[in-house]
């Protein structure tokens, strides 16, 4: 996907903000594996508690949403950030891309689709007022290893052993560490917290 600007985009009137057991129903509509249904919980559970904190400092919610919706909109974006990732395994294709394509078939709501296709990276400026959900939902993938919470630095030596195999990999997954250190600098500033120090349990942040 070309690196080109977003734009904030207005949740329409009539999109959908699913419930978690709309989300696991999908899941199982598109024959999630068991493996990235544990991923996407814990995904869903680390950029929840950021939206928790977000809503806390009445941050990141340019829709004006009610507090208990903008917080679900964000956890319905991490529930469903791998909803393309089994068929693409299967059969190939950018599972961003066509997890974002059936988000949106399915809810109707297109901040939720941004937060599925950009879930892997950020093509515009790091703006947490406007683009928080999509930016929560990137970092949050980047803290969860398989089925385990843990550091950026964890997370990354990962993927650099599965997948920098060229140089054009290596350099991808280097942009995207960075991409995510920037996003957890930006959150450490805006929300008051070192969220590099923390780790995520049970949708709070605990020391």
């Amino acid at each position: 996907m070309n690196d080109i600007q977003p734009s904030p985009i207005a949740v329409h009137a009539g999109g959908r903000i699913p419930s978690d057991g709309q989300c696991r129903a999908w899941w199982d509509e598109y024959g999630m594996y068991e493996h990235i249904k544990e991923h996407s919980e814990l995904v869903a559970g680390v950029a929840t508690t950021l939206a928790q904190m977000a809503a806390d400092k009445g941050l990141g919610n340019p829709d004006g949403l009610p507090r208990d919706d903008f917080v679900q909109s964000v956890r319905a974006a991490g529930l469903l950030h791998d909803l393309g990732k089994t068929w693409s395994i299967v059969h190939g294709g950018n599972h961003s891309q066509l997890g974002a394509a059936w988000a949106m078939e399915l809810t109707r709501n297109p901040r939720i689709a941004q937060g599925v296709v950009h879930h892997v990276h950020w093509p515009g400026e790091l703006d947490a007022e406007n683009f928080f959900l999509p930016l929560a939902v990137i970092y949050a993938d980047k803290r969860v290893k398989h089925d385990r919470i843990v550091s950026l630095s964890e997370r990354f030596e990962d993927l650099f052993a599965r997948y920098g195999h060229t140089e054009r990999s290596r350099a991808l997954v280097r942009r995207s560490h960075d991409q995510g250190k920037a996003i957890e600098h930006l959150f450490s500033t805006i929300l008051g917290e070192e969220i590099h120090e923390y780790l995520f349990d049970s949708r709070r942040l605990v020391r």
